[in-house]
């Protein structure tokens, strides 16, 4: 576990006695100003059974997103930090102050919906066994988004991703197992990963777990904190009566940043999780698969006059990035 946040320098919100409440909101801020301030409001305007605090640690933003926080929301306990720890130590280090019961990881590029934390709270309550639970996710124009849970990775489905079948065929769970498409998050079911944007989870579980592994900088650090909770004996559920907005890409800077860190968390939980010479065939398909795409969309964009060409460039760069994820020396799981 990393060291303690240093104390609040902005908001007066962080010096509240100390008491108990259920559910300790844990929101990590960068250069998202605009969007975290959307979420706080709807969090506010929207959560209204439910006693809760709000930690939000702002990552060294350089967007003026502390001083905004703190004018607008001085209840909320500001950790304002002058680096960027990345998103799985961000949520140790406010966690490590949390008095809630349970814990939610909300991220800054949701908007709250409906009352969705009281009937997640709620839910939680009638599926106590369950440990960690997560809602449904839709995009800005309230069409379905998938990304709420996954079914964690396996040698066929980095093997249908790798040969495109994933795309082709990207409504079907056989060929996409892991975003499980052919199910509309519209029951209650047990899902292997519940993604860390809408996340609730027992603080003691959490605190049993150690937290985030922090070797996960972004991405992955959910898979792998459900992975070690099932064999604890946690059975993530998702229910679709608690819903929210989840843009997706809020603190984005280049997608070939996005794509690099995905493959290094992917590879990364392939070697705990999988035998080793399983884990290195998942290695090489994940090679195979940047490889065709960057080819293809290339292609595409020259025969097409431009077609593609977003693609390209992301797939392009993350080939030549290749030595960031894919070398064996820059893998440190």
């Amino acid at each position: 576990m990393p060291a303690s946040v240093a104390s609040p320098v902005v908001s007066s919100g962080a010096d509240v006695a100390a008491a108990t409440c259920a559910v300790s909101v844990i929101i990590v801020n960068w250069n998202t100003r605009e969007m975290t301030l959307e979420c706080l409001r709807s969090l506010y305007a929207q959560t209204l059974d439910t006693d809760f605090e709000v930690l939000l640690v702002d990552n060294g933003s350089h967007d003026g997103s502390a001083a905004a926080i703190a004018e607008e929301f001085p209840q909320v306990r500001l950790f304002a930090e002058t680096v960027n720890h990345g998103f799985a130590v961000a949520n140790n280090m406010a966690i490590e102050h949390a008095r809630g019961r349970r814990v939610l990881l909300l991220n800054t590029d949701t908007v709250v919906l409906d009352r969705a934390v009281d009937r997640l709270v709620a839910f939680a309550e009638t599926r106590p066994a369950a440990r960690i639970w997560g809602g449904r996710t839709l995009f800005g124009d309230l069409s379905l988004n998938y990304t709420s849970c996954w079914q964690q990775q396996t040698l066929w489905s980095v093997t249908c991703f790798a040969l495109g079948l994933t795309k082709l065929f990207s409504n079907t769970n056989f060929f996409n197992p892991e975003g499980m498409t052919a199910w509309k998050r519209d029951t209650v079911r047990e899902v292997d990963i519940v993604t860390g944007c809408f996340l609730l989870i027992d603080t003691d579980l959490w605190r049993q777990l150690k937290g985030f592994d922090p070797i996960f900088f972004m991405y992955g650090e959910e898979a792998d904190l459900c992975g070690r909770a099932r064999v604890l004996g946690a059975r993530p559920v998702i229910t679709p009566d608690a819903a929210i907005i989840h843009y997706g890409r809020g603190s984005a800077t280049k997608r070939s940043d996005q794509s690099v860190r995905l493959l290094r968390a992917k590879i990364g939980l392939a070697r705990r999780n999988m035998r080793p010479a399983t884990a290195e065939v998942v290695r090489w398909l994940y090679l195979v698969a940047v490889t065709v795409r960057a080819v293809g969309y290339g292609l595409q964009a020259r025969l097409t006059g431009g077609r593609g060409a977003a693609d390209a460039t992301n797939w392009g760069e993350t080939l030549t990035r290749r030595g960031e994820w894919f070398a064996r020396a820059s893998l440190i799981f």
